[in-house]
């Protein structure tokens, strides 16, 4: 039987050519090869080699400083970036935003399937998903920067409608990441909170004649396991390298949990209690629109403390919350360690969770957005000179029957009270999140409308819906002057509901503490 080779990072780094298309697995501090990346910027450093990569990723993997892809960061060691979220790898961003390397932003569940097609040798992936906003060629196809010019997406009509192509590439080099390996190179994810894009990556390299590289914790005696857990056989390996403990944390926050690896009720989970402000009303109002038995996606950053406010509520075993990573059941982590849950039912690869989104599988979804205007259109992926990414946003927002944008109506220094039954602005924010024009559509109202989406926007101290005309003012926070502090805090006119319902006033019932 074939028998994969053992080396060290260094050695298994030192395959790698100049001018290679590399791709990497992982999402956010989970899954992703350390060892090897971070050897990769040590053999550049030392040596300026291998030269002009083009880096190929589906979810953003790093931790918002030196880690994960930061690793690549270097001018003359990538010359092409093609990856579904930017803002954990700002080192990354910052060479794109400086138009010194192409950079492609795609989302994340796109790229997934793409590794699928790459490996069945189809010419691409044919989706509906990114219509209407900036990875649509009439929008801009991907493309971040002046420097960024071939057309990696084309617009099809298939029988009667629009479709997005994304071309198919080969892949030279994956470096990814399991648990126990066999001297057949046979690895198992045992240890891993998720399974994410390993397989496909590999397959989609293995059929392009490329090296697939992985980095395990530990070996394992030939023979000794489940055939069901190995989830990378050996046929698609070739190289495999023991990870340092200091570079093989199960997550970049966490070195192990294992209640990311088992089962278990989660009415015990023990969750933070949010304190009072801006962020749990938002929180608090956002849960009214989860029904018994709904399957729900939390997004990062604002959306997360919905789980919170569930807990207080006794109503976590009211929902499922599910994360693109793959876990279904349990509570999504957050931090570095976003991407796996506690206790989760189940565990399934990234990609098949994406179709099940793309199809609309979700029945709500909650989201942040950074910036909102008149037609509905969100901006999460491209704002004041920073390029955060799409990451799984658009996998989810788009075919999602119910979607929720969750943000404060501004920016920078907002702070509130609630007292005597009243929401009092105490100090605005520099900063006015509903504009004219959305500086990148990461989110088309139009194409929400045409698929028949519901839509709402929910602030501290307003809610929107979406409708035929564009945002309608459906709801106002008990002692909002809608003229002043809503209508008067925007750049445009929205309508208003023929009856302006007052937010209920259980959303602004005290917490433990009130918001630093």
């Amino acid at each position: 039987m074939r028998r994969v080779r053992f080396l060290t990072a260094g050695e298994a780094v030192g395959l790698i050519p100049d001018n290679a298309t590399v791709a990497t697995s992982g999402f956010v501090g989970c899954g992703h090869p350390e060892e090897l990346t971070l050897a990769v910027e040590r053999r550049f450093q030392a040596e300026s080699r291998p030269r002009n990569l083009t880096l190929v990723y589906a979810a953003g993997q790093g931790d918002g400083r030196n880690r994960g892809l930061n690793h690549f960061a270097f001018k003359g060691l990538v010359k092409r970036v093609v990856g579904g979220h930017w803002n954990l790898a700002p080192k990354l961003g910052k060479l794109a935003s400086g138009n010194e390397i192409e950079a492609y932003n795609f989302p994340q569940g796109v790229i997934v399937q793409l590794f699928r097609d790459i490996a069945a040798q189809n010419p691409g992936t044919i989706t509906h998903i990114g219509l209407g906003t900036f990875v649509d060629p009439r929008w801009g196809g991907g493309k971040l920067n002046e420097r960024t010019r071939e057309d990696l997406v084309e617009l099809l009509q298939v029988r009667g409608q629009e479709w997005l192509l994304y071309k198919a590439f080969p892949i030279d080099v994956a470096l990814l990441r399991g648990t126990a390996s066999d001297s057949f190179g046979n690895i198992s994810l045992d240890d891993e909170v998720l399974t994410g894009e390993a397989l496909s990556i590999a397959q989609a390299t293995r059929n392009s004649g490329g090296m697939v590289i992985v980095q395990v914790d530990r070996m394992v005696s030939d023979f000794s396991r489940d055939p069901k857990a190995v989830r990378l056989p050996g046929i698609f390996v070739d190289v495999v390298v023991l990870g340092s403990k200091a570079n093989h944390m199960q997550t970049f926050g966490e070195q192990f949990n294992s209640s990311y690896l088992t089962q278990g009720g989660i009415k015990e989970v023990e969750l933070a209690t949010m304190g009072d402000g801006p962020r749990r009303y938002i929180a608090r109002r956002a849960l009214n629109e989860i029904q018994n038995g709904d399957v729900v996606n939390l997004g990062i950053g604002m959306p997360e403390g919905i789980a919170q406010i569930a807990k207080e509520q006794n109503r976590l075993d009211d929902m499922v919350l599910t994360v693109e990573a793959g876990a279904v059941g349990g509570v999504p982590a957050s931090g570095l360690s976003f991407g796996a849950s506690t206790h989760p039912m189940a565990i399934i690869d990234q990609s098949y969770m994406f179709d099940f989104y793309n199809g609309g599988g979700l029945d709500v979804a909650f989201l942040s957005m950074a910036e909102c205007d008149r037609e509905g259109n969100v901006n999460v992926s491209k704002f004041g000179g920073r390029v955060p990414g799409v990451g799984g946003f658009m996998n989810i927002a788009q075919p999602t029957r119910k979607v929720v944008f969750l943000g404060t109506f501004t920016a920078g220094g907002l702070r509130t009270s609630f007292a005597d039954g009243q929401l009092k602005i105490c100090a605005e924010g520099n900063a006015r999140k509903f504009t004219r024009s959305v500086e990148h559509i990461t989110f088309s109202g139009p194409e929400a409308l045409r698929r028949g989406k519901q839509v709402l926007y929910i602030t501290e101290r307003a809610v929107f819906r979406l409708t035929g005309s564009g945002l309608e003012l459906i709801e106002i926070a008990p002692g909002i002057d809608p003229s002043e502090a809503v209508l008067g805090q925007m750049d445009f006119e929205p309508a208003i509901a023929s009856k302006l319902e007052i937010m209920p006033a259980s959303v602004f019932e005290s917490g433990a503490r009130p918001e630093v």
